[in-house]
C-alpha cells in the first residue's frame, strides 16, 4: 500500500553553515515579544537552534543534520514510505521574505535530489503584498510546489483577521491546498508552560484547535468557498469538539439564550468542504482516539503525518500503527496513507 507523508519537517541544509540564513532564523524571532532564539549544543556535540519563551522554557530544537535529503529518505526507506511533503516547522510565523526564498530555493533542491519521492510547499509572509505574491508565483511557476503552508496564527492574529484577506483571496483563487502548522506556544500561553508535555504538546493541541474554531465561526469560508485547509495535530482534537460547538437549538423554551444556537449547518459545511487534519505521529494519540476521529470526521479528512524528525521512531511507528493497528477498512486505511494526499495535493505519484 503506497504511503505519503505529510508532515517531513524542512529546513535548509546549509542553515548552520550558512550565516546569512542562520542569523535570518535568528534575528527573525520576535524578541521583543519574548521569543529567544538562540545556538546551543545537543547531546551528541551537535549545533542545535533553541527557541525559548519565555527564557528557561524550550519550545523547539533543530539539530544540524537531522534536514538533509539523505537523512530523510534513510527515514523513509526504514519505514517504508514511499513519498513525502515537506514543510518548515514553526518558523514559518516570522520568517521574512528574503529568508523564505532562501528556504524555497533549498526545498526546491531537495525535491530534485530525491528522485521524485518529496515534494515542496512555498514558504511565504502572508501579509499580501505584491512582492510576497510574486514569491509565491515564482514557487509555484519555476519550482514546482504542491502547496501553500501557513502558521495557524501570525503574533497575536490567527488567520481569520482581515489583515490575511488579500493572500488568502490569491490562495483561493490559485486553488492551492494550505497546510496549517502550529506555532510554539498559543497566543494565550502563560497557563501552560510550567510543565513540558503541557508547553511542547497540549499547547499545540490548544493552538490548533483555536485556529480551527476561529476559522469555523468567523465563516471566511464563505468568502474563500475554495480554500482546503489542513491542520496539524488532528486538529487540535477536532474531531471531539464538532457536535459540542455546532449550535445546537434547545427542545423547551428558556428564559434566556446562552449560546448561539444559528449556522450549525453552515460550520458542518466547512468541516466537510474546506477543514482537513494531519494525523501527527497517529500512534501518540492512542488506536481508540484515532479510530474515533476516522469515524466521527470522516477518513477521507485526515493525511498521514510523522513530523519527522522531531522523533525519528515516529516516522515508521506510525506507518505500523495505521497499517497494523487500527481496525478500519482497507479503504479507508488508503485513503489515509496516501488517497486523501494525492487527491488534495494533486500528487503526481
Amino acid at each position: 500500500m503506497t504511503v505519503v507523508d505529510i508532515n517531513i519537517h524542512h529546513l535548509p541544509e546549509d542553515l548552520f553553515s550558512n550565516e546569512k540564513i542562520l542569523n535570518g532564523f535568528l534575528n527573525s524571532a520576535p524578541r521583543g515579544f519574548g521569543e529567544i532564539a538562540s545556538v546551543g549544543t545537543a547531546d551528541d556535540g551537535k549545533p542545535q537552534l533553541i527557541l525559548e519563551k519565555p527564557k528557561g522554557y524550550q519550545n523547539l530544537n533543530y539539530v544540524d543534520g537531522d534536514y538533509s535529503c539523505e537523512a530523510k529518505l534513510a527515514a523513509m526507506d526504514d519505514a517504508g514510505v514511499d513519498y513525502g511533503i515537506m514543510r518548515v516547522p514553526v518558523w514559518q510565523e516570522w520568517l521574512d521574505l528574503e529568508t523564505c526564498r532562501a528556504v524555497n530555493d533549498n526545498a526546491a533542491e531537495i525535491v530534485k535530489k530525491s528522485g521524485g519521492r518529496l515534494f515542496s510547499t512555498a514558504c511565504v509572509p502572508p501579509w499580501g503584498g505584491k512582492e510576497n505574491i510574486y514569491e509565491l508565483e515564482r514557487c509555484i511557476d519555476e519550482l514546482g510546489v504542491v502547496g501553500v503552508q501557513l502558521a495557524c496564527h501570525y503574533g497575536q492574529l490567527y488567520l481569520d483577521d482581515d489583515v490575511f484577506k488579500p493572500y488568502l483571496k490569491v490562495l483561493n483563487d490559485k486553488g492551492l491546498p494550505v497546510i496549517v502548522h502550529h506555532t510554539p506556544l498559543p497566543v494565550e500561553w502563560r497557563s501552560i508552560i510550567d510543565y513540558t508535555n503541557l508547553r511542547r504538546e497540549f499547547g499545540r493541541i490548544v493552538d490548533q484547535a483555536t485556529a480551527v474554531g476561529r476559522e469555523l465561526f468567523s465563516g471566511m469560508f464563505d468568502e474563500f468557498a475554495d480554500l482546503r485547509f489542513i491542520h496539524t495535530m488532528l486538529g487540535g482534537n477536532w474531531f471531539a469538539n464538532a457536535d459540542l460547538l455546532t449550535p445546537h437549538a434547545s427542545t423547551r423554551k428558556e428564559s434566556l439564550n446562552r449560546l448561539d444556537a444559528t449556522g450549525g449547518d453552515k460550520i458542518r459545511g466547512y468541516l466537510e468542504n474546506n477543514i482537513f487534519f494531519d494525523l501527527t505521529h497517529p500512534h501518540s494519540w492512542g488506536k481508540h482516539q484515532v479510530e474515533a476521529a476516522l469515524k466521527i470526521s470522516g477518513a477521507d479528512h485526515y493525511l498521514f503525518g510523522s513530523s519527522f524528525p522531531v522523533f525519528r521512531g515516529w516516522m515508521s511507528q506510525g506507518v505500523d500503527f495505521v497499517t497494523n493497528d487500527l481496525e478500519i477498512s482497507d479503504a479507508d486505511r488508503a485513503a489515509v496513507l496516501s488517497g486523501n494526499a494525492k487527491r488534495l495535493f494533486n500528487l503526481p505519484v
